[in-house]
Parts: C-alpha cells; structure tokens; sequence
C-alpha cells in the first residue's frame, strides 16, 4: 500500500507493528547481554585505562546497576541495524522503488560510522581525558577513588553519543536523497550547525580545552564531510531526475 493512500490510523498502526519488532529483538537481545556483560566488564576493567584506577562499589546496587547497564547497552548496540531497517520500513511506502534500493544501502554505513565513533571515542578520546583528570588530582593532591558505576556510567556518556554523532553524513546523505535539504543549504547553515556542534562538544566533554577540542574538532570535520556527501548525493539525485525525464518524453514521443 502507498503511504500516501493509508490514513493517519494506518500509519499508527504500522508504527506500532514496527516499534514491537524492535521490542521483541531487544527482549532476544538483552538475553545475551546478560552472557556478554560480565566478560565485557572483566575486560574493560582489565584495559590500561582502567587498571591504575581503584574502582568501589559505594552502594550495594552498584554491581548489578553495572551489570544491567551493559546488558542493555550490548543489547542496543546489537540490534542497531535492526532499528533503522524498521525505520526504513515505516518510510519506505512513500518512496519510489530507485529511493528505497538507495536508502536501504545505508543502513550497513549507518552501522560501520556507528561502532567508529564509538571506537573513536574510547581509544583516543577517553584515555586522553582519564589521563587529564588524574594528572589534575595528583597536582591537586587528590586521592583518586571512584566508584565502578561512575567509571562506566562516564563512559558510556562519552562513547554512546559519538556513536549517534557519527550518523550525521547517512542523516544528512538520506535527506539529500529525499530532496529535504541541499548541500547549498547545508553550506549557508555552516556557522549555526558549528555553534550547536560546539555546544553538543561542550555537554559531551569536561569543561577542559583539549577535551572540548579533541571533540570539536572531529565533528566539524564530520560536518564538512557530510557537505561533500551531500553535493555527491545531490548529483545523483538530479542525474536520475533528468534520466525521469527523458524516459518520459521517449515515451511521449512514442506515443504520438
């Protein structure tokens, strides 16, 4: 069925039957969360950027807050792929065949850009920014004691967003393809898109300088790439229209 021709109840409906597929392959998911998340933390612990910081459990909670966090975040990242296939699905009625075949390519570079910027944001940007904290409690003369949960929970705050982050130049390449937005626009808004990446550098990062732009810097980096995606898109986009075209007045001509 179209997209256009289904009613605002058939697009709730169809939204629903998509948000119980997610649900059911997280609930499948989350069962071999709760296998991976203790090796996952074992080795976590185990990596030099861990193993000089003693880590505590302050409150009782915190070992299975710890464990429940992992299996969830395994759980997610897992079934990643499956979230924006489901969401390619709702959209896809109201795109032309040559869109849908377009779009569902990008799902696999959605997921490679998404485990980079998670890759991104623990090996290179945390250990830089654990290093800056301790060097700053020894001059401080600071007994550094954290607590497992706060270890992870920081963590996870500085690699899970860079992973949605680096989603920006699919974003961007999807609503090209869609015609939502132009790499002229893009390049016009260039100044108003640095200052909200600049802010969302700030919420990622410690209020430190080299933190905010080790972080800054790639995301600008990341925006200018999604311009040159875009203008690479939107050549696509206007070749196959004119393609359209000619096929349409062949047919025409044939017709007459």
């Amino acid at each position: 069925m179209e997209s256009r021709d289904m009613s605002v109840m058939d697009h709730i409906g169809e939204l629903r039957r998509r948000i119980m597929i997610v649900v059911v392959f997280f609930l499948i998911a989350l069962i071999a969360g709760f296998f991976l998340a203790t090796p996952l933390i074992t080795y976590l612990q185990s990596a030099p950027t861990a193993q000089e910081l003693p880590m505590n459990a302050f409150k009782m909670t915190d070992p299975i807050r710890v464990f429940m966090t992992f299996a969830f975040a395994s759980a997610l990242i897992m079934i990643f792929p499956i979230i924006l296939y489901q969401l390619w699905a709702f959209i896809s009625p109201g795109l032309h065949e040559n869109e849908q075949k377009a779009t569902l390519a990008y799902i696999p570079i959605a997921f490679i850009l998404f485990l980079t910027g998670i890759s991104f944001a623990y090996f290179i940007l945390f250990p830089f920014i654990i290093q800056f904290m301790g060097n700053l409690a020894e001059r401080l003369n600071i007994t550094e004691q954290y607590g497992i949960n706060e270890y992870f929970t920081f963590l996870f705050q500085i690699t899970l967003p860079f992973g949605l982050l680096f989603q920006l130049p699919v974003v961007v390449m999807f609503f090209t393809r869609l015609g939502l937005v132009t790499p002229a626009y893009l390049s016009s808004i260039r100044k108003y898109a640095y200052f909200v990446l600049l802010v969302i550098a700030g919420f990622i990062t410690p209020p430190e300088l080299l933190s905010h732009l080790m972080v800054t810097v790639p995301l600008l980096l990341l925006y200018e790439f999604s311009i040159w995606v875009s203008r690479l898109t939107y050549r696509k986009v206007l070749k196959a229209e004119r393609l359209m075209e000619e096929e349409a007045k062949q047919k025409e001509m044939n017709q007459d």
